[in-house]
């Protein structure tokens, strides 16, 4: 075993003694990727904050960062993470800043890194499944209907707090839903 810091160090690659105690949840989520090649986590909008979804395990099956949305119905942003998932399997590019058209109905959404600080706050049961950094995380980003995204200027209020800024340090991130412990 070498130390290597770009090796996968997920559940399925690695024994970490404890697979007897993997609640029902984290045996979903190992059987997901191992049929599907990843697994898509819901948060349903409560009284705390709007939902959101990400996924757990493009990055140990394809290699590519795992995906994050906000604001918008869980089960519509599975299946816009599942659509963005299947393109990166067949070579599609996910970095920061790239755009992608037809994930959103008739709009881009634009692809930006997560900083890790925020991974504790929102990604606990990707931190569950890959035990470590490395793993990266870019935030989908959707526009309102004038096609302006929720970090730009003339943006509704009510868009701009639907989705953080979490390519943002959470100390420099605008005080919102976002910004209380979740």
């Amino acid at each position: 075993m070498t130390d290597d810091p770009f090796r996968c160090r997920c559940v399925l690659c690695h024994d970490y003694g404890d697979r007897d105690r993997a609640d029902r949840v984290d045996l979903t989520i190992i059987e997901n990727v191992r049929q599907h090649g990843w697994h898509v986590v819901m948060v349903p909008e409560d009284e705390i904050g709007p939902g959101f979804s990400y996924t757990i395990g493009l990055s140990h099956s394809h290699g590519v960062p795992e995906l994050t949305m906000f604001g918008l119905d869980v089960h519509d942003m599975h299946t816009m993470l599942n659509t963005l998932g299947a393109r990166a399997c067949s070579g599609a590019v996910l970095d920061d800043g790239r755009e992608h058209q037809g994930v959103v109905d008739g709009y881009d959404v634009v692809l930006r890194d997560v900083d890790p600080r925020w991974y504790r706050t929102f990604f606990g049961r990707a931190i569950g499944f890959y035990r470590r950094p490395p793993f990266t995380v870019l935030q989908v980003a959707w526009p309102d209907a004038g096609g302006r995204f929720h970090w730009e200027e003339q943006v509704e209020q009510r868009h701009q707090e639907s989705q953080p800024r979490l390519w943002l340090p959470p100390d420099d991130h605008p005080v919102g839903v976002w910004t209380t412990e979740l």
